[in-house]
C-alpha cells in the first residue's frame, strides 16, 4: 500500500508543534525539512545531537522520515554561492542517517542569477550539463562514503529537466546511490502540457527503476508566465508554484491524471511513500482527501 505523507515545511511551527499537527492530520510519513521555528539547518549548523533528537521525536510519534530535503541551486552562477550550496547539501547528507533516512533530495539548479527555478539559456548547453554532472558526481561520491543516497528531483527549467537528461545523468554517473525523486509535474512545459497521459507513460517507461520517493502536486497552463509563489510562511522551495507557461498547484487543482499516475507508480513501487506538496496549511485536508480517494480508486 502506498504511504501518504507530507513535507514538514508546510507547517510553520516548532518541531513538537509540527509533529502534533501532522499526527492529527493522520499522515503516515514525512519528507523532512529541517526548517522549524526552533531549528533551521539553513541558518545554523545541524549537529549530530540535534539531528538525533529530531529523529527521536519523529520515531516516538511513529512518523517515519522517508526523505531529507536539501533543496538548493547546485550550479549557481556565483562561485561563492555555489560552493556554499554544495556544502549545505553535504552537511545534510552527513546528518541524514542521524535524521532517520538515507535519501537526501535536491533539484539540480539553474544559471539564472535571480531564481532557482527560472530558465536560463545556458541551462541547455553542453558545458552546463557537464558542470552539473560534475557537482552531482561529487555529491554521490560523498554520499557513498557517508552511507547515504543522493536523489535528484529534476525540473524542466533546471539543467536536468527532461526524461532524456535524467537518463543521460544516470548513464554518466553509474553508481547505486544515485536515485530519482519522482514528480511527473516537473517534466511539463508549454510543449507537452496538453498531452499529460502520453508524458506520464513515457516517464514511467523510461525511469521507473530509478525512483525511491514520489511527490503529489499538480500542473496546468498558467495565465501568468512569470515566477509564481504562494503567500505562505515557508521557504521559497515550498512557496514556489511554477515558472513560465505551467503553473504547479496543489493536488487536484490541475490537469494531472491522478488515476493513471498512481496506477503507473504502484506497478513497480506498491509501497512507495507519496508526499503531497504545493499547498498552504488550510488546503491540506482537501488535498489529502483528493489523493486518498484516487489511491482508493486504484486499490493502492
Amino acid at each position: 500500500m502506498i504511504q501518504l505523507g507530507i513535507f514538514t515545511g508546510y507547517y510553520p511551527y516548532t518541531i513538537d508543534e509540527t509533529i502534533k499537527k501532522i499526527k492529527a492530520a493522520d499522515f503516515s510519513c514525512v519528507q523532512l525539512d529541517v526548517s522549524f521555528k526552533d531549528c533551521d539547518a539553513a541558518k545554523e549548523e545541524l549537529t549530530k545531537e540535534k539531528a538525533r533528537a529530531i529523529c527521536g521525536k519523529f520515531r516516538q510519534a511513529s512518523l517515519p522520515v522517508v526523505a531529507v530535503s536539501a533543496y538548493t541551486n547546485l550550479v549557481h552562477p556565483d562561485p561563492a554561492k555555489r560552493k556554499a550550496n554544495i556544502a549545505y547539501v553535504k552537511m545534510m547528507m552527513s546528518r541524514a542517517l542521524d535524521l532517520g533516512c538515507p535519501y537526501v533530495i535536491s533539484e539540480t539548479g539553474t544559471y539564472n542569477q535571480e531564481s532557482d527555478w527560472v530558465w536560463h539559456d545556458k541551462n541547455a548547453t553542453e558545458s552546463a550539463y557537464q558542470e552539473a554532472c560534475e557537482v552531482i558526481y561529487e555529491l554521490v561520491r560523498f554520499g557513498r562514503e557517508a552511507g547515504v543516497c543522493f536523489a535528484i528531483e529534476n525540473y524542466v527549467n533546471n539543467v536536468i529537466g527532461s526524461i532524456e537528461q535524467v537518463l543521460r545523468l544516470f548513464k554518466d554517473i553509474n553508481m547505486p546511490n544515485l536515485k530519482l525523486l519522482c514528480d511527473p509535474t516537473n517534466y511539463f512545459d508549454e510543449s507537452n502540457i496538453d498531452t499529460v497521459d502520453v508524458q506520464l507513460r513515457r516517464i514511467f517507461d523510461a525511469l521507473s527503476d530509478k525512483i525511491v520517493v514520489a511527490h503529489a502536486k499538480d500542473c496546468k497552463r498558467a495565465l501568468d508566465t512569470g515566477e509564481k509563489h504562494a503567500d505562505i510562511d515557508a521557504d521559497e522551495s515550498h512557496s514556489f508554484r511554477g515558472s513560465g507557461a505551467v503553473e504547479l498547484p496543489a493536488p487536484g487543482l490541475g490537469v494531472l491524471n491522478y488515476d493513471l499516475y498512481l496506477k503507473l507508480l504502484a506497478k513497480d513501487h506498491p509501497n512507495i511513500p507519496l508526499i503531497i506538496e504545493h499547498l498552504d496549511e488550510n488546503d491540506i485536508p482537501r488535498a489529502q482527501a483528493f489523493v486518498n480517494e484516487a489511491l482508493a480508486r486504484q486499490g493502492v
